[in-house]
């Protein structure tokens, strides 16, 4: 794996953290009330749990079917939870 492969997972893992922090925070304020939240919010982040990961695990193993490198497989692995984070994040903060 050369550098800039390892650079640019990382940062991929990062921004990962980072929204799924934001979006983590301004739940718990919408469940606490301290924000306005939407009404199912809390089943919304239940339901949207297991395709999600299924999206993820899918993504992997076709990556890793196809042969891909450790560093593809993994970027391959965040990029639908990092599409559906970034979406979750966008939503809760209108």
């Amino acid at each position: 794996m050369n550098p800039f492969a390892m650079l640019n997972l990382q940062t991929q893992m990062t921004e990962l953290m980072l929204d799924t922090q934001t979006v983590m925070t301004l739940r718990l304020m919408g469940m606490g009330g301290a924000i306005p939240a939407r009404r199912g919010e809390n089943n919304r982040m239940v339901a949207e749990k297991a395709p999600a990961m299924a999206d993820a695990y899918a993504a992997g193993a076709k990556a890793a079917m196809a042969g891909n490198t450790p560093d593809q497989i993994m970027s391959a692995v965040m990029a639908p939870l990092g599409k559906k984070v970034r979406a979750n994040r966008k939503r809760l903060m209108k």
